[in-house]
C-alpha cells in the first residue's frame, strides 16, 4: 500500500521493520547505506505513531539530521501484518492506524507500506556471501525466480519473479500448507498433533510453538522453545536434540517443496528467527539431505543452492529496494 504526493527523490529516508514484539528503525542516507538503527519494543508505546515519533525524536537522529537541515520527505514501513487498504489492524499486536492519517501525521510526503515478508523476499538480490551461508551444494542460475522460507512465530513463505531488470515479489500463506510426513517417526508426529487440530499444517511444526509441539510429540515433556533450543546446543537433553533435528529435518522437505513449486533455480533461502540460533545444528542436520529427497526430482532440487541469511537486518534492505523502485516510477 503507498501513500504518497509530490515525491521528490531524495535522502535521507526513513525505513522500518515493524514485527508483533518488536519495532526496528534506520535512516537510509545513500542507497542501501543504513544508520542510527534502533530496535524499539512496541509494547513500550501506544501506538506506531508513538513509536516513529520516539525515534525520530531521538538525540541521535536530530544530530544527524540538524547538520544539514534535512527534513525525511520518503519512508516505507515493512509489517507482520497483511497490508490491504488504507486501514491496518496488527494480527500479533494491538496497534491500528490509517496509512493515509500516518502520513500527515508526520508530514511524510511518500509513506510506502508492505508485508515484512514480501520485504524480506525483495532483500534476496542484494544480499552478497557475508549475509548469507550456503548450505549443502548448488549453483544459484542468474535471473531465475528466488524461493523463501522463514520460521520464527510462524512459517513465512514467499518468492520474487524475475520482471525484465526488476522483481515481483509473491503474496504467499504456504506456511499453512498441510503438513506431509516422510519417515514412521514423523506419522506419529502427526497423529499426536491430530489428537489436538483437526488441520497440521507446517507451519504447526516450523514454529517457535512448533517446536514445543514435535518435543512433547516425541518425549510427553513440555519445554520453552527456547530451552529446547538451548539445552539442544549444550548437549544436555537428548529429547531437545531430537526435537531440533526433527524441526530441521521438516524444514528440509517443505524448502524443497517450495523450489519445487516456484522451480526456485535462482536459489532457496532460508530466513526467520529459529534456524540462526541453532548453530552448528542446523549445517550438520538432515536439512539438506530431505531438500533433495524428492525421488525422480533429486537431481533437479541438487542443483539449486540453500542460503541461511545471516544478515542481522536483512528487511532493511528489501524496504529501500521497494521505496526506491517506487520513487523512480513516480519521478
Amino acid at each position: 500500500m503507498m501513500l504518497s504526493q509530490n515525491t521528490k527523490q531524495t535522502y535521507p529516508r526513513l525505513l522500518a521493520d515493524i514485527g508483533g514484539t518488536n519495532a526496528r528503525f534506520a535512516l537510509e542516507t545513500a542507497e542501501r547505506q543504513f544508520a542510527a538503527v534502533k530496535v524499539l519494543a512496541c509494547a513500550d508505546f501506544p501506538s506506531l505513531a508513538d513509536a516513529m515519533q520516539s525515534y525520530l525524536g531521538s538525540a541521535e537522529l536530530k544530530q544527524m539530521l540538524g547538520r544539514n537541515e534535512q527534513r525525511i520527505a520518503h519512508a516505507a514501513i515493512a509489517i507482520a501484518n497483511p497490508v490491504e487498504g488504507d486501514q491496518v489492524h496488527m494480527t500479533n499486536h494491538d496497534w491500528s492506524f490509517s496509512i493515509a492519517g500516518l502520513r500527515q501525521q508526520l508530514d511524510f510526503t511518500t509513506l510506502l507500506l508492505m508485508n515484512d515478508f514480501t520485504a524480506l523476499a525483495m532483500a534476496l538480490p542484494y544480499l552478497d556471501a557475508s549475509q548469507r551461508q550456503q548450505i549443502g551444494g548448488g549453483v544459484e542460475q542468474p535471473g531465475r525466480t528466488i524461493g523463501l522460507i522463514g520460521a520464527g512465530t510462524g512459517l513465512g513463505v514467499s518468492g520474487i519473479i524475475p520482471a525484465g531488470s526488476s522483481w515481483i515479489p509473491l503474496a504467499s500463506e504456504g506456511g499453512h500448507a498441510s503438513f506431509a510426513p516422510a519417515n514412521n517417526e514423523e506419522v506419529q508426529i502427526l497423529q499426536s498433533l491430530w489428537q489436538q487440530y483437526e488441520h497440521v499444517s507446517a507451519e504447526r511444526l516450523l514454529s517457535g510453538k512448533g517446536l514445543e509441539l514435535i518435543c512433547t510429540a516425541i518425549s510427553g515433556k513440555t519445554i520453552d522453545a527456547a530451552d529446547i533450543t538451548r539445552r539442544a546446543l549444550d548437549g544436555s537433553c537428548a529429547d531437545c536434540l531430537r526435537t531440533v533435528e526433527h524441526f530441521c529435518a521438516i524444514l528440509g522437505s517443505v524448502a524443497g517443496n517450495v523450489a519445487l513449486t516456484l522451480g526456485a533455480k535462482g536459489g532457496m533461502y532460508i530466513g526467520g528467527g529459529i534456524v540462526p540460533r541453532l548453530g552448528p545444528l542446523f549445517a550438520a542436520s538432515a536439512f539438506r539431505q530431505r531438500f533433495e529427497a524428492k525421488g525422480r526430482l533429486s537431481g533437479f532440487l541438487a542443483q539449486i543452492p540453500t542460503y541461511l541469511i545471516t544478515e542481522e537486518y536483512p528487511a532493511f534492505i528489501g524496504v529501500s529496494a521497494m521505496l526506491a523502485d517506487h520513487l523512480d516510477k513516480h519521478k
